[in-house]
């Protein structure tokens, strides 16, 4: 495809109907203008005339909040907001990326992937997730990629899975036949980021932004993560789902993300096992003064908050497939007080003066107090970042408004939950 033919495909019926049902009604135009702006800065960029285009979204954590890395349970769903691209194979052994978000340009040899200093930056992310694929299996091969993206950078929806899942998504299909393993995927993610970054993450990011959705994912095979829709929208329920930005970002808190699962990891080591779920909860409750001594108080907080939450996931499921709003919203109210409370992911303990998440969680509390039929709770990883708000829709416009003017900034977005997950798009 061309830029001048994209721009007359994308007034078609066909294509306006594919970018409200991907990004909501009422959001095709301004999407729409999104893909003819990469299209166009793809040929001025790059010179060619030809390319194809991708789409991948950011995620929503509903549930499981730092679960994954300890092979638990977890449900969550891809968003509206997204990273697209239009790429095209160069027949050689470069990649070269270009972002109009970021003003950044890039090009990675092929031949040199290995990682290096510093473990940060999206170079050696993208190292890592090409070498990630090749170790996989997949084979590789050069191309050309003019991007954008309107997920918040660093604010827990996930921006960096985003991005990885689109490279993923353009490898397999310029040179594997397009197979969207997104296990595969979701396992070269990990890798860049557990190798190349140093940093502690699971799976549930990447699965979550390449499936398309809202997804159940039981971790306890990690090799093999069980995947299953829910069928389910929170509209069914008449709720809109408002992610709120508290407006400090999370992209530099590696070592607190990491505390978790390794805190997490010494009690399952206690027993003899690597993760928590090959531990039996009777069993870490019947050992906790001696868990308290070896590992700490916070070790085993985390480690009953692990436990609860497979359990409160399995009863979300539960709550969404017979459409019982108000199971959910008890489950979810009950999830972020764990997090808060035993989890401890919602401020940083030695700089106790700057509470983002915590004052938004205030905040939000606050106001959703007068409001039946309504729950709020910390989003994704916690310490800095967002929180999410399920708000039914005769309340949504009032709750924004609040939120923006309290945090001060433009900070709460109406989410949408899209079906499609990282792809190929044809329009």
């Amino acid at each position: 495809m061309t830029a001048s033919q994209l721009k007359t495909t994308l007034s078609q019926p066909s294509s306006i109907q594919l970018l409200e049902e991907m990004y909501g009604t009422g959001r095709a135009a301004a999407n729409a203008e999104r893909y003819l702006e990469i299209a166009e800065g793809f040929e001025d960029t790059f010179g060619h005339t030809e390319f194809e285009l991708f789409s991948s979204p950011g995620r929503t954590e509903i549930g499981g909040n730092h679960t994954d890395h300890n092979h638990g349970k977890v449900l969550a769903g891809s968003v509206h907001m997204d990273c697209i691209a239009a790429a095209a194979v160069n027949g050689t052994s470069r990649i070269r990326i270009v972002s109009k978000t970021y003003r950044q340009d890039y090009t990675i040899n092929l031949e040199d992937l290995e990682p290096a200093e510093p473990y940060s930056g999206t170079l050696a992310l993208l190292r890592g997730i090409l070498k990630g694929m090749a170790n996989r299996g997949y084979r590789l091969g050069g191309f050309d990629v003019y991007t954008t993206s309107n997920v918040p950078g660093g604010a827990g929806v996930s921006s960096s899975a985003s991005f990885e899942m689109l490279i993923c998504t353009i490898v397999d299909y310029f040179f594997n036949g397009y197979t969207r393993d997104l296990i595969a995927y979701a396992k070269a993610g990990q890798y860049s980021e557990n190798v190349y970054w140093k940093k502690s993450s699971g799976l549930l990011d990447q699965l979550a932004c390449a499936a398309g959705g809202i997804i159940t994912i039981d971790f306890s095979n990690i090799e093999n993560p069980a995947l299953k829709s829910v069928d389910c929208n929170f509209s069914d329920l008449g709720l809109d789902l408002v992610i709120v930005n508290t407006g400090k970002s999370h992209a530099d808190l590696s070592e607190e993300y990491s505390s978790i699962p390794n805190e997490m990891k010494s009690i399952a080591r206690y027993f003899g096992k690597e993760v928590l779920a090959e531990v039996e909860e009777k069993e870490v409750i019947d050992h906790a003064p001696q868990l308290r001594s070896a590992c700490g108080d916070r070790s085993l907080l985390r480690a009953m908050h692990f436990f609860a939450e497979n359990h409160r996931v399995d009863r979300e499921v539960k709550a969404l497939e017979a459409r019982d709003k108000a199971a959910f919203l008890t489950e979810i109210t009950a999830s972020g007080n764990s997090s808060w409370k035993w989890l401890q992911n919602c401020y940083v303990n030695t700089t106790p003066m700057e509470q983002s998440i915590t004052c938004a969680l205030a905040l939000a509390e606050s106001y959703l107090a007068d409001i039946p039929g309504s729950a709020c709770r910390v989003h994704g990883g916690g310490f800095a970042g967002v929180i999410a708000a399920f708000v039914p829709k005769s309340e949504t416009a009032g709750f924004c408004s609040y939120m923006n003017r309290v945090l001060d900034n433009d900070a709460a977005f109406v989410m949408h939950i899209r079906q499609q997950g990282s792809i190929h798009v044809v329009f």
